[in-house]
């Protein structure tokens, strides 16, 4: 069974930020899919069980930006 977890990313502006991001949260254990909406910010993670916030806003700023207050 996957889970899926929305996050939203502020400061992505191109194609380059996407992948940035794409490629930063797809490294995290467990993680099978991620799916990123450039207009909005909006990171679709599907992973094998749930994520731990934390990690996936560390990923996040590995990449250089940062995750919406949620």
């Amino acid at each position: 069974m996957s889970e899926t977890s929305t996050y939203t990313v502020v400061g992505m502006t191109c194609g380059h930020c996407v992948a940035s991001v794409s490629e930063e949260v797809g490294e995290i254990a467990g993680v099978q899919d991620v799916a990123v909406d450039l207009d909005s910010g909006r990171v679709t993670v599907t992973s094998e069980a749930p994520l731990d916030e934390a990690v996936v806003k560390a990923a996040v700023e590995e990449a250089g930006y940062s995750l919406a207050a949620s």
